[in-house]
Formats: C-alpha cells, structure tokens, sequence
C-alpha cells in the first residue's frame, strides 16, 4: 500500500501531460490503433514500475496460442497483477475487472485503453452479458486476463482461493484456448508495506485448448487450471501455494 502511494506521488509531475494523452487516445480508438494504445500503457506502466523499483520476469511466452484469440486465467493477488501480466504480453491484450474499482484516475484511463469490460459483480444479467462480448471478441482473436478467484487477500502471500466455474463461460462458449498463468510475488508490489526493490514473475502455462476440455464441466476446469497454478507456484517456491 504505501508502494502504490509512492508510486503515484512519484509520477504527479506526469499526470498533467500523461494522463488528457492517455484520455484522449482512449477516446478515439479511431484514430489510435490497438496496437498503439497498448504501446502508451505499456509505457505508462513501464514510467511506474522504474520510479517504484520494480522488475517483472516473464516465463513461459512460447506457450501463448499463434493467430487466434484466447483468455488468460491468472491468481490474484493484489493491484499490480494485470500491469505484470500487461508488461509482459507482446500482443495487446486486455481485461475484465470490477466495475466499482474501474474509475478511479489512470485505472479508468487504463480500462477504456485497452477496451476492458466493466463488471457489475451483483448484476447477474450485466455478468451474463459480459461473458457474451468477451466471448465474442476472443472469437474475433482478442486476448483476455479474467481473474477466476474474483478478488484477493492483502498480503497474499502467494495462496490461491478457489476458482469461479463461471468465469470460464467465456472460454467454453468461444472454443477458445484457456491460458493459465501463474502470477508470484506479484503481492509484494501494491499489497503490502514493502517499499524496496521488488522482483515478480509471471508465467504463462501451456494453455488448454477446446479439444482438452471439451468434456470437462466448467468446475472441472476451474479445478484444473487452478492445480496447475498451483504446480508452478510449488515448483518455484519449493512450498504449496495455498495454506
């Protein structure tokens, strides 16, 4: 916590040119690419991890699915999360988070850049309707972070809650390759009292493709993606990911 509000104090001298930028390409996606406005919250993202000391190693990048669309299922652990993994994706990507959270200053700049999805954890209808554009845009080749565990702990301390079933619909209703990632140390960065340097890694896991879970039920699969997180977690560490 006290990283994220030095993080943002050291960026203030920014905010006056960085954040009507950000604004603004993110209110003409017709005349920024995607490509181009992943770029500006990359950088942004980039200004933000060297003012806070943070460094993120990326594994695992040979396994992302070629040419097609797919969702990422990551552990979550705290606020730094979908920057690790965004930093580390070559391709632009993006993401579906809580709405109440979306708009706040630069996270709402971030969210409308990458075309994210605004969801309204109480409003089952809204939630249905969010898995059928997020299904829709993966058919069309979009790559999706959809966190199954649906919130965190502070100071996580490297566990894994449960996984939702539901929020692999997306996935299951698209045919699309599911991509587990495994998200470490990650904590250590907003969700916690640490000020240091930091070092969080994010690996991406061999995905599964429809024709591997064709026949598993949604729960089926949230249980497997989720022992997978798990195995690369406990392999890294040498300690379970859990309690």
């Amino acid at each position: 916590m006290f990283k994220f509000i030095y993080v943002i104090l050291m960026n203030l001298f920014r905010a006056p040119y960085m954040i009507p930028k950000m604004r603004y390409e993110a209110d003409h996606p017709d005349k920024f690419s995607e490509e181009e406005r992943y770029r500006l919250v990359k950088h942004a993202i980039t200004l933000m991890m060297k003012s806070g000391k943070i460094t993120t190693k990326s594994y695992g990048e040979e396994n992302l699915p070629k040419d097609q669309g797919y969702v990422m299922y990551p552990n979550h652990q705290g606020k730094y999360d979908a920057l690790g993994i965004i930093i580390s994706h070559r391709e632009p990507c993006s993401f579906v988070m809580d709405k109440a959270k979306s708009n706040t200053i630069l996270v709402s700049e971030f969210v409308d850049l990458l075309q994210g999805k605004r969801l309204e954890k109480d409003n089952v209808r809204q939630g249905m309707q969010i898995i059928l554009e997020v299904s829709e845009d993966v058919k069309k080749g979009m790559k999706y972070i959809l966190f199954p565990e649906g919130g965190y702990e502070f100071n996580n301390q490297n566990k894994v809650c449960d996984f939702k079933a539901g929020s692999f619909k997306c996935a299951v209703r698209a045919k699309a390759p599911i991509v587990p990632v495994a998200l470490i140390d990650s904590y250590k960065v907003f969700n916690t009292f640490h000020l240091g340097s930091i070092t969080t890694q994010v690996h991406f896991l061999k995905p599964l493709y429809y024709e591997d879970y064709k026949d598993l039920k949604t729960k089926e699969i949230a249980d497997l993606v989720k022992q997978r997180i798990e195995e690369k977690i406990e392999e890294v560490l040498g300690k379970p990911a859990m309690d």
